[in-house]
């Protein structure tokens, strides 16, 4: 079984804990937008179905879901009656309770399908992959985003990085209690002043694309306390270039691919062979 059931177990409490269901609808669809910006929606109709892949909350799915004919929601984990009440007004979903290895969708039946910040934190995120593109049909449209290995950043911000790894790896084992209290302060104490600052910086002009969290500066703080829990909580992550996520695509059986030029990275859309 490519899961490790902690990690499983650990995103259904925080998607449970993070329901994204009182936060301001604007914000959400801002933040929507960036992954979705490269998605070609005039190539999808009514009658397009197809799949979220590890649809946690299902804040992605609510948005997608009334532009297309059917969407299939698939989530391990508790999170997964979360998205239900999320999408309880939507009749034309349905939801799997299922890992990308035993997902029960026809293959080669989806017009379209996508994941979001899900397959880097599967163990084997190359066959979880192929999992995903076996479900779409001949020239279907995938969104991909996996986690960036700071390629295109300098040797301070990869260094930072690292550091915070470590730091990672050892709030991700705490006690739960204690690693939300953690993640709390974490998001307090690092993500708010970090955002707010290149909040300022922009304004006066400054280039604030190496500053880290920047990408924050325009969201709630809801979202970077849901964040900081979800990068320093996590125990399983993994971390790819523009190169890896191409080569692993094409072994998948796409082409096509396209990447944004825009955080967050990589962010890619690709096409069934």
């Amino acid at each position: 079984m490519n899961e490790d059931k902690r990690v499983i177990e650990e995103f259904g409490e925080e998607w449970s804990r993070y329901q994204y269901d009182s936060l301001d609808e604007k914000k959400i669809y801002e933040n929507f937008k960036q992954y979705f910006s490269i998605f070609p929606w005039d190539k999808i109709s009514s009658k397009s179905k197809g799949f979220d892949m590890g649809c946690g909350s299902g804040r992605w799915a609510k948005i997608v879901a009334p532009r297309v004919g059917f969407l299939n929601c698939i989530e391990p984990s508790a999170a997964i009656e979360v998205a239900k009440r999320n999408l309880k007004k939507s009749n034309n979903v349905k939801f799997f309770a299922e890992t990308t290895d035993t997902c029960s969708i026809k293959p080669g039946s989806q017009d379209f399908g996508y994941c979001l910040g899900v397959l880097h934190h599967i163990p084997d995120t190359r066959a979880a992959l192929m999992d995903c593109t076996r479900l779409l049909k001949p020239n279907a449209v995938f969104l991909l985003y996996l986690y960036y290995n700071f390629e295109n950043k300098p040797l301070w911000f990869k260094v930072l990085w690292k550091a915070s790894d470590y730091l990672r790896r050892f709030v991700s084992r705490l006690p739960r209690f204690s690693k939300k209290i953690v993640c709390e302060l974490i998001a307090l104490l690092v993500y708010l002043p970090l955002c707010r600052a290149s909040k300022i910086l922009e304004l006066i002009g400054i280039n604030v694309a190496n500053i880290p969290l920047a990408d924050y500066r325009k969201k709630p703080f809801y979202q970077m306390r849901n964040d900081a829990l979800d990068r320093f909580g996590t125990r399983l992550e993994k971390r790819f270039s523009r190169k890896d996520i191409e080569d692993m695509l094409e072994e998948s059986g796409m082409d096509r691919i396209i990447f944004s030029d825009s955080t967050p990275y990589w962010c890619c859309i690709s096409y069934k062979r």
